[in-house]
């Protein structure tokens, strides 16, 4: 017996009154903690590795790409728009670049400075240089201005949120607190196998409703009409099919998930059969759900990137090689993957002769659609939150709240004029309609702050020394930094839905007995 205890606890753990941690998990702990057990290889490694990478990473997200673009021919003018988008490119090209070669993971920064340098920095950047736009933009030349500069000024909110954030210590738990409940939230093992069962019976209850698993593999258009031909969408109102939709997809992407981060964190789990199983048959749910064919591309890459960040928790190669390879994929690939959104008689071919074509003929109409939404503002004046609150109370039906706000971009298509209003309303867009620029200005600064304090948290529950397999944070932050691409791109009414059933599933299955979360790994 003494043989054993001093194994699993030496003299040193003993001491501090910690557990023992294994060789391998000490480099973890000592990231965490900034202890000296780092081995000098990987920070030299790192070190070279680094200035061999960042200078042209800086200069081709700053510079070459920003120039390639100015060169395209045009009938652009280069006034006011044309400088300040240019500096706003330039800009989240720099802090793209720094969350790159950033030594810590900063998930959800990374995502957000991802989205703002193709879609409001590189895209509208060529619509200015070419002179075209996605959606015809209705007011002023003013008013493009005007939003080209509120983005740049949100942005530099959200850069002091994230600041004040790091100025900001993380609040210790003392042991106490973690034995009697204040711990890191972990999901209850019980409550996270009824989760399984419900993933299974709430996506078996959708794949019916829809006829059954081949529709899932044919269009999003074919789905769409399915869903309308189930008798689940009433006129006027989405509610029902986005229950049926939202409890038929989430609940099995997040049980994925958790069976994902414990294969991958817990030898265990690795050695026991019924685990494996359960994740193969998550895996074979997810693919008829969630797959590329029948989901929007913003949800498929939801699905695609919180995947990579649980399977590979702790590796800085896999978070850089995402970010970087993300603008490429932005600006040839993403365009492109819509192929399977209608049948064969209603696709769109694809014409381009330039690489930069797409981004001024297809997805990327968040900037001109900001400059819509402030021209739509000046002819009837800010809202003082109702579009927040609609979204807010997105499960309310129409029936009941019969004048629930509808989606902002739906809002500006119709005074627009336009017959199709499936129409972007990026996050600035939603601040702007309700309290104008210090709407803008302090919902960025809140969303910064709160995207650094969550970034300095995964990084710690990621981490051997964290709450282990089970850890909630582990599987919420890359689940939402996926998802800031639906939220940043808008509109939120569309967007909010999703999110919500996630937040749902996550608080049932959630304890805070740090406790009993070791004896689960």
């Amino acid at each position: 017996m003494t043989s054993v205890h001093t194994s699993a606890h030496g003299p040193a753990e003993e001491k501090a009154g910690e557990p023992a941690v294994d060789a391998a998990a000490r480099p973890e702990r000592s990231r965490a903690r900034g202890g000296p057990f780092e081995p000098p290889e990987r920070p030299i490694a790192w070190a070279m590795l680094s200035r061999a990478v960042s200078v042209p990473l800086i200069l081709g997200l700053v510079c070459f790409l920003p120039a390639v673009i100015a060169a395209q021919p045009g009938t652009g003018v280069r006034d006011s728009a044309y400088w300040l988008q240019l500096v706003l490119t330039c800009y989240a090209g720099a802090r793209l670049a720094t969350m790159i070669l950033s030594t810590r993971r900063r998930l959800l920064q990374g995502v957000f400075w991802m989205f703002v340098y193709i879609a409001m920095g590189v895209a509208p950047f060529a619509q200015v240089v070419i002179e075209q736009t996605p959606t015809p933009m209705v007011g002023p030349r003013q008013d493009l201005i005007t939003a080209i500069a509120m983005v740049l000024v949100g942005c530099a909110a959200f850069d002091l949120g994230a600041l004040l954030a790091s100025r900001r210590p993380l609040r210790r738990r003392t042991p106490s607190a973690r034995s009697t409940g204040g711990g890191p939230a972990v999901a209850h093992p019980v409550r996270l196998r009824l989760l399984v069962v419900l993933a299974f019976a709430a996506s078996a209850f959708y794949v019916l409703k829809l006829g059954g698993p081949a529709v899932f593999f044919t269009s999003r258009q074919e789905i769409n009409e399915t869903v309308a031909a189930s008798g689940v969408v009433t006129e006027g109102s989405n509610v029902g099919s986005a229950f049926i939709k939202g409890f038929g997809q989430v609940p099995a992407l997040l049980g994925l998930l958790f069976y994902t981060r414990r294969l991958a964190t817990s030898y265990r789990a690795r050695r026991t059969p019924s685990t494996v199983l359960v994740w193969v048959a998550l895996v074979a749910l997810n693919l008829v759900v969630n797959n590329p064919i029948s989901n929007a591309r913003y949800w498929f890459l939801t699905v695609l990137m919180a995947f990579v960040f649980t399977a590979f928790p702790s590796s800085a190669a896999i978070y850089r090689t995402v970010l970087a390879t993300g603008v490429v994929g932005a600006l040839v690939v993403f365009p492109y993957a819509d192929k399977f959104r209608y049948d064969e008689g209603g696709q769109r071919p694809a014409q381009s002769a330039s690489v930069f074509e797409p981004l001024v003929t297809k997805d990327y109409d968040q900037m001109v659609m900001f400059a819509n939404t402030i021209s739509w503002v000046d002819t009837r004046g800010h809202t003082y939150g109702r579009q927040l609150t609609g979204s807010a109370l997105f499960f309310v039906p129409r029936a009941v709240w019969s004048g629930k706000p509808e989606d902002t971009g739906v809002r500006v298509g119709q005074w627009m004029g336009l017959r199709m209003t499936n129409l972007s309303a990026p996050l600035w867009t939603e601040f702007w309609v309700d309290f104008g620029a210090s709407g803008v200005i302090g919902g960025l600064a809140l969303i910064g702050y709160g995207a650094a304090r969550t970034d300095r948290r995964y990084a710690l529950a990621v981490t051997r020394a964290g709450p282990g397999p089970g850890s909630v944070l582990a599987i919420a932050a890359p689940l939402i930094a996926g998802y800031t691409f639906i939220l940043l791109r808008g509109p939120l009414l569309q967007a909010a839905g999703k999110l919500a059933i996630a937040a749902l599933c996550l608080l049932l299955i959630s304890t805070f007995r740090e406790q009993r979360a070791g004896r689960r790994r």
